[in-house]
C-alpha cells in the first residue's frame, strides 16, 4: 500500500502541498496528475522516502503479491544506470538475496568437488540454498529477465553490452526494466513514457494492466493513462482528488462537475443580488428596518459558492524572424560512432550511429526525425547544431540562419544553479529584465518564481524555462529534440498549435504523435545507422503509418 496522511511541504515560503492524504491500495493503478509544478514528484519523492514532510507522514507498507521482489519499485523522472556492468548482469542486481544464493550454491559445488570441509555440512547447506532459492523463484529470474528486455525493446545482442554504452534514452529503459522485473508490491513511476516508442509504451500498458500491486504513475500521456489506470488522482493548488475509472473518464466527470459547479455559482449569485437589491432599496424605510436586517444577516451567512477558475495556460510567443536562402540545411555524408568501453561484445571498439546520412533542408519545411531510441536521432540534432562534431562528412547552414536549439535533457542544457531571469539573460544579454520578467510570466513564472534555483524546478518547469529562451532570441530555424517531453497536457497542446504556425523551418525529434500529425510536412526515419523520408503515396505526404514504426 502507498499512502499520504495530512501531508504539507513547502519550498521557500510556497506551499506546494497542503494537507494531502490517499492510500493506493493492492489491486489500485492509479494516475497521478495535473499542471506542471503543482508538485507530483515532490509527492512521490515523499512515499519513496527521499523528502522529508513538513507535517503528516508518507510512505508504503506491504509484501510483493507475489512473495518477492521487496516492496518498493520507484523510477524517478531521467532516470539512468552507473553500471560498469553488462545490461544482463545488471538486471541481476534487482535481485540481491538470489544472487548472493546463486554465488554461494557455486562455491558449495566447487568445494564438494574438490573434497574441501566437511562433505555433510556442506550437502546440508546446499539443500537450504536451493529452497531458499526454490522460494525466491530464482529458476524463473532469467526468463522474467528477457521477457522484459524484450519488450521494452531490447535486442539479444544488447544483453551483452555494458550499461554506460546505451544512449539516454535507453539508460531510462534500462532503470525502468529493473523495476518490472522485481514486480515489487508497490510501485511508483515518474513520467515512465517520455523516452518510449510507440512500441514499448504498449508494450509496458499491457504489462502494467496486468500488475496487482500498488501502482501509482505521474504522466501526461492521456492515452497511456487509458489503458493502465483505474484510478485519477488530480493534484491542484495543493490539493488532491480523486476520480474513478481511467483518463477519459476522468475528464468527463470533472468536466461535468466543473459546469454544473459554474451553473451553481451562476444560480447563487443571481440570488444574492436579487437580496442585495431588496436590501439596498429598503435599507433608508423605517417599516422595512426588520425585513431588511434580517435579509443582511441571511446574506452574510451564506458560503458563497466560488466559480471554477479557468486553468493558466502559457503563452507561446514563438515567431520566425527575417528569412533565409532557399537552402537551409545541407548534411552531406554525416556518419559518427561513438567508442564503446573495452571488453563489450564481438570485439568492436566503436558504436556507430550514423552511417552516410544525407538530407537537405529547405527554407519553410517541418522535418519530424522518428526511429527507436539509440537510432541517432539526437546525434544528429547535435551535430547539425554544431554541439558534437560528426566522425566524417559535412554540415552546411544558410548564411542567414538564425538557429535555436532545444535540447530534450534540460538538465545538461540548463545551469541548475542559475535562476530562470538568470537563464534569459543569458539567452539575450541586451534585454531590459522587464521584457524578460514578461516573457517568463506568459510562461507562468510570475512574481519570486523567476528567482528560484533551476535545480528546484520540475521537470515540465525546466522545459517552460527552456522554450522561454527559444522565444527571446531571434531565431527562423527550430532544431528540437523531444520538446513534449515533461510538458503538461495544457502546454503541449499550445506548443503543438505554436509550432504548427511557425512561419520558418523546423528540424525536430519526436514520438509525440501530435507532432507528426499536425507540424510536420516531411518525416524521415532513422535506423540502422540510415536515414530515409517516409512517403505516404495516396496524398504525397508523410506517412502517419510512421507512428507505429520503431
Amino acid at each position: 500500500m502507498l499512502f499520504a496522511e495530512s501531508i504539507a511541504r513547502s519550498f521557500g515560503g510556497l506551499d506546494v502541498l497542503q494537507g494531502v492524504s490517499f492510500t493506493v491500495g493492492k489491486g489500485e493503478r492509479v494516475g497521478l496528475v495535473g499542471p506542471n509544478g503543482a508538485g507530483k514528484t515532490t509527492l512521490l519523492r515523499l512515499i519513496a522516502g527521499e523528502d522529508e514532510a513538513d507535517e503528516g507522514r508518507a510512505g508504503f507498507s506491504g509484501k510483493s503479491h507475489e512473495g518477492r521482489g521487496g516492496e518498493l519499485g520507484y523510477l524517478k523522472q531521467e532516470s539512468g544506470v552507473e553500471s560498469d556492468n553488462t545490461l544482463f548482469a545488471e538486471m541481476w542486481t534487482a535481485f540481491p538475496e538470489a544472487r548472493r544464493i546463486e554465488l554461494r550454491l557455486a562455491e558449495v559445488a566447487d568445494a564438494l568437488v574438490a573434497g574441501d570441509g566437511d562433505v555433510d555440512a556442506l550437502i546440508g547447506e546446499q539443500a537450504a540454498l536451493f529452497e531458499e532459492f526454490d522460494r525466491l523463484d530464482g529458476y524463473r529470474i532469467e526468463s522474467r529477465i528477457a521477457r522484459v528486455l524484450d519488450g521494452l525493446g531490447f535486442s539479444v545482442p544488447d544483453r551483452k553490452k555494458h550499461c554506460g554504452a546505451f544512449s539516454g534514452g535507453w539508460q531510462m529503459r534500462i532503470a525502468l526494466a529493473k523495476v518490472l522485473v522485481r514486480r515489487p508490491a508497490n510501485i511508483l513511476l515518474d513520467e515512465p513514457t517520455n523516452h518510449l516508442d510507440k512500441a514499448a509504451r504498449d508494450w509496458l500498458a499491457e504489462d502494467l494492466s496486468d500488475y496487482n500491486g500498488a501502482l501509482l504513475i505521474v504522466t501526461h500521456d492521456g492515452e497511456f493513462l487509458d489503458a493502465v489506470a483505474n484510478r485519477i488522482l488530480e493534484l491542484r493548488e495543493g490539493a488532491v482528488e480523486l476520480y474513478h475509472g481511467n483518463y477519459s473518464e476522468y475528464q468527463r466527470v470533472k468536466a461535468a462537475k466543473l459546469q454544473q459547479l459554474d451553473k451553481a455559482a451562476g444560480r447563487q449569485e443571481s440570488q444574492l443580488r436579487k437580496q442585495e437589491r431588496f436590501i439596498e432599496r429598503f435599507r433608508a424605510k423605517n417599516t422595512k428596518a426588520t425585513a431588511v436586517k434580517s435579509r443582511q444577516k441571511a446574506l452574510d451567512r451564506i458560503e458563497r459558492i466560488k466559480r471554477p477558475s479557468k486553468e493558466s495556460e502559457v503563452h507561446i510567443g514563438l515567431q520566425a524572424q527575417g528569412r533565409t536562402e532557399n537552402d537551409v540545411l545541407v548534411l552531406e555524408g554525416i556518419g559518427h560512432a561513438y567508442p564503446l568501453r573495452a571488453g563489450d561484445p564481438d570485439g568492436q571498439t566503436d558504436h556507430v550511429v550514423l552511417v552516410d546520412v544525407n538530407l537537405h533542408v529547405e527554407r519553410g519545411q517541418k522535418i519530424v526525425l522518428v526511429g527507436p531510441n539509440g537510432s541517432g536521432k539526437s546525434t544528429l540534432l547535435k551535430i547539425a547544431t554544431g554541439h558534437i562534431q560528426p566522425t566524417e562528412g559535412s554540415v552546411r547552414w544558410a548564411e542567414l540562419a538564425r538557429c535555436g536549439y532545444y535540447d530534450q535533457h534540460q538538465d545538461e542544457a540548463l545551469d541548475p544553479d542559475k535562476t530562470p531571469l538568470e537563464e534569459l539573460r543569458t539567452a539575450a544579454p541586451t534585454a531590459r529584465d522587464e521584457r524578460l520578467r514578461t516573457v517568463l510570466g506568459q510562461f507562468l513564472f510570475r512574481g519570486d518564481d523567476v528567482f528560484q534555483r533551476i535545480r528546484s524546478l520540475s521537470g515540465g518547469e525546466r522545459s517552460r524555462v527552456a522554450l522561454a529562451r527559444l522565444t527571446v532570441q531571434p531565431t527562423n530555424v527550430l532544431v528540437l529534440d523531444e520538446p513534449t517531453n515533461h510538458l503538461d497536457h495544457t502546454t503541449r497542446r499550445k506548443l503543438i498549435e505554436v509550432l504548427a504556425k511557425y512561419d520558418g523551418t523546423i528540424i525536430c525529434a519526436a514520438h509525440d504523435p501530435g507532432i507528426l500529425e499536425q507540424v510536420a510536412t516531411h518525416v524521415y526515419e532513422i535506423s540502422d545507422g540510415e536515414c530515409h523520408e517516409l512517403i505516404d503515396q495516396r496524398r504525397d505526404r508523410p506517412s502517419k503509418q510512421s507512428l507505429g514504426r520503431k
